[in-house]
């Protein structure tokens, strides 16, 4: 993609505004967030250091998370620096590279004590979820503990794009769909608009089901799952469709990490929560 996020953002504003109507138009683009479709890549097309799976890299000194006592799966690397240009700022400068961990009861590989310390706590508990930043200069590769899954490593490819909310999503509770629709759609706007443009591949529409920041998807027809908390205050940074090696929830599941957007604001990854969405 060559246009710049600015581009991208007025190309989905006359987008909508020829089918939704300008007012409308404004309204949806509000929520429109910059985010990459994941992708594996091709050999010296990856994102940095962006990949599924592989060690995590961690600064020097820093602990290896668990859950009561229990070590989590390094199941993600994210590549700030590489992926910066695009998110205008959503990150702090400096970030680096973001590890995302979770305890691992899905794979084939996943140690059997896991399931006995997922008996205790909520899967959106934030202590079965971690994300944990390094600085790039001064990251290293991390062996995991005894316990912890080392899945493969797969590089990651990174497609810029824009993400609107799914249609669950309670963001579209702010945005009123004007005259002329029907009781239904005024109640769930989120279905009027995207049944207007889901037929459509709109400027910036990212199609990868593996995401980074943007807005996360729920196929099971829920909504971001926030323990004591309002969604919309949240940011999302990472959605897991599943791999190879890897799954969520037995039958099928979307993982998922959002934050506190003013922790994400000040550079706080340990606010991070894993908002799971299973099936």
């Amino acid at each position: 993609m060559d246009r710049t996020p600015q581009d991208t953002l007025a190309a989905l504003r006359d987008f909508c505004a020829a089918r939704l109507g300008p007012g409308l138009a404004e309204q949806v683009t509000a929520l429109a967030r910059p985010g990459f479709g994941l992708t594996p890549a091709a050999p010296g097309a990856a994102a940095g250091r962006s990949r599924f799976g592989g060690r995590a890299l961690l600064e020097p000194g820093t602990p290896w998370p668990t859950c009561d006592g229990f070590p989590l799966s390094l199941l993600a690397v994210l590549d700030t620096d590489a992926l910066a240009p695009w998110l205008g700022g959503t990150v702090p400068a400096g970030t680096g590279l973001l590890n995302f961990f979770f305890l691992d009861t899905d794979s084939d590989r996943c140690d059997p004590g896991a399931f006995d310390v997922a008996r205790g706590p909520d899967p959106h508990d934030p202590r079965t979820g971690r994300v944990v930043a390094a600085r790039s200069d001064r990251a290293a590769a991390t062996a995991p503990p005894a316990r912890s899954t080392d899945f493969a490593p797969v590089p990651w490819a990174a497609a810029p794009g824009l993400c609107l909310p799914d249609a669950f999503d309670p963001a579209w509770d702010a945005v009123d769909p004007g005259p002329g629709v029907g009781d239904l759609d005024r109640a769930m706007p989120g279905h009027h608009v995207l049944g207007v443009l889901d037929g459509e591949r709109w400027p910036g529409r990212i199609e990868a089901e593996d995401v980074a920041f943007g807005r996360p998807a729920f196929p099971t027809g829920g909504s971001p799952m926030i323990a004591d908390g309002d969604p919309t205050r949240y940011h999302h940074l990472l959605q897991l469709a599943g791999q190879d090696e890897w799954s969520l929830g037995g039958d099928g599941g979307w993982m998922h990490w959002s934050i506190p957007t003013d922790a994400l604001r000040s550079g706080d990854f340990t606010r991070a929560l894993p908002t799971p969405d299973y099936w």
